[in-house]
């Protein structure tokens, strides 16, 4: 049954509450895309300096006023639950570093409607928080690793510590943290020769390895340190695929695919191997279901764009939060304009949650 409400398509559904029935109206934008994913960045900060995503000397910490609050992220939950959200990823930054996070998967995990909640870390704190994090209802964890090599992972990094991160990594698969997925942005002439390597990962290891494009931001200046210029940094899917055809991946048939990966197995291997590819998939956009909530409470539609409302001054201000998120729906487009050199430059990627 199809539902029309303020000019935005809603579809009526039914889902499990843990052991309630309930109802719910799965919110579709303005082409069709079904939106039931809400990223949530906590922080800004994080313990690790990436190149790519952070300047060596950090970012300025907001006052304590211009944050979400928990009570905030969770009311907004609550909304987007009730609009038929039912996917939660916490972000940052790196949303480890955000004292009490534990107690926040506690409380999101309370809400009716949520039957996912999972993180996305550098790894670092993974060991200290996975059992917690797991007693208090998160699913599973993706941890961000953009190299095997202990030199390359500090340079890279500028602060951080490979061992560390294997045994969070470890300790994620101790607690059931999964299925585990490490992201990998591949970067030419950094770490392309690595790939190989992180493949071979999925043999052994039921893990996805999800490769992602490196993204250009308008904002992004040189790494220094002897890497190359950013914008030769670049290497596509396609580029990737064509190298390594000998690690013979098979695609993986999605019937219903919601997100960016493309999925692929080697013969035999327990897990999978993803491509996330914002310029190279001509599709890419057309499988969005998400929503991104800034740490200082802006509601974005689209990663690559500078739109978002102001949802936490309208909440303070006793605002229709509801409302107001299906406006930003209504008005997600229908694709980035990366290729056209049209890309963020009022937020670095650690300020929009990645």
């Amino acid at each position: 049954m199809l539902y029309l409400i303020s000019g935005l398509n809603y579809h009526k559904a039914s889902l499990t509450c843990d052991t309630k029935f309930c109802e719910v109206l799965l919110l579709k934008d303005s082409i069709g895309r079904t939106i039931n994913y809400l990223r949530i960045s906590v922080t800004d900060l994080c313990n690790f300096r990436c190149v790519y995503c952070m300047p060596a000397e950090g970012v300025t910490p907001r006052h304590h006023s211009e944050m979400m609050r928990f009570e905030e992220i969770v009311e907004v939950v609550r909304v987007a639950a009730e609009n038929g959200i039912s996917k939660i990823r916490l972000t940052g930054g790196e949303p480890l570093v955000r004292h009490g996070i534990v107690d926040l998967v506690r409380m999101i995990r309370q809400v009716s409607g949520i039957n996912e909640i999972t993180i996305t870390t550098n790894g670092y704190l993974l060991g200290k928080y996975a059992e917690a994090l797991k007693d208090a209802g998160l699913t599973r964890v993706n941890v961000s690793l953009d190299t095997l090599k202990p030199d390359l992972f500090k340079k890279i990094t500028r602060h951080g510590d490979l061992t560390t991160v294997w045994h969070g990594i470890e300790a994620a698969e101790k607690y059931g943290l999964l299925p585990l997925k490490i992201n990998v942005v591949m970067m030419a002439g950094i770490n392309d020769q690595e790939i190989p390597d992180f493949i071979n990962l999925t043999r052994d290891n039921a893990w996805h390895v999800r490769f992602i494009e490196l993204m250009p931001i308008q904002n992004q200046v040189s790494w220094g340190d002897g890497f190359p210029e950013p914008s030769d940094c670049y290497i596509s899917t396609g580029t990737v695929l064509a190298r390594h055809q000998d690690m013979n991946l098979q695609p993986i048939y999605q019937p219903e695919q919601l997100g960016p990966a493309k999925l692929y197995q080697m013969p035999e291997a327990k897990g999978f191997v993803g491509f996330i590819s914002p310029l190279d998939d001509d599709h890419f956009c057309s499988r969005c279901n998400r929503l991104r909530l800034t740490a200082d409470g802006n509601l974005r539609p689209c990663l690559m764009s500078d739109f978002e409302v102001p949802l936490l001054a309208a909440m303070r201000a006793g605002e229709d939060v509801s409302e107001l998120m299906a406006k930003v729906i209504k008005l997600k487009p229908e694709r980035h304009e990366l290729l056209l050199n049209h890309s963020p430059e009022n937020r670095n990627m650690m300020q929009i949650g990645g």
